[in-house]
């Protein structure tokens, strides 16, 4: 069975500090022989240990897990502050770790559905025809 408390080595590659976008960007080697897989809130303690740094600021994502297992490779930034972080990064990661919320939205057969009600008619009445059909006869 798996352990939880089973050693985890972390490898950085393609180390880069990008001034521009105020962050510190790499590769993520994880090596884990002895569990599937390691979480990503996981990797983000063990990073923002490493490099000294907040566990806020570090976004994992795009891990793969190799055929066989034991290693997992994906991508990792750390950012200098929060300010940066809210303003670089993409809305549903940012929604992943918390620091924007969620925008409610109908689901998209619906969306296509009103526009295409909505063709049919102009003018004024195209409002009442983007409303939701009404049930019944």
């Amino acid at each position: 069975m798996a352990d939880n408390a089973a050693p985890v080595t972390l490898r950085a590659r393609k180390f880069i500090t990008n001034r521009l976008l105020a962050r510190r960007q790499f590769v993520l080697d994880v090596l884990h022989p002895s569990r599937p897989n390691v979480p990503r809130d996981e990797l983000a303690e063990k990073l923002a240990t490493m490099y000294k740094t907040d566990k806020t600021r570090v976004v994992c994502f795009g891990f793969r897990t190799q055929f066989g297992g034991g290693r997992s490779t994906g991508f990792a930034l750390i950012y200098d502050d929060e300010a940066s972080q809210k303003r670089f990064e993409p809305k549903h990661r940012l929604v992943k770790s918390g620091l924007a919320t969620k925008v409610d939205k109908p689901s998209r057969k619906l969306r296509h559905e009103r526009k295409n009600r909505a063709k049919k008619f102009r003018g004024t009445k195209k409002t009442k025809a983007a409303e939701p059909a009404k049930k019944g006869k």
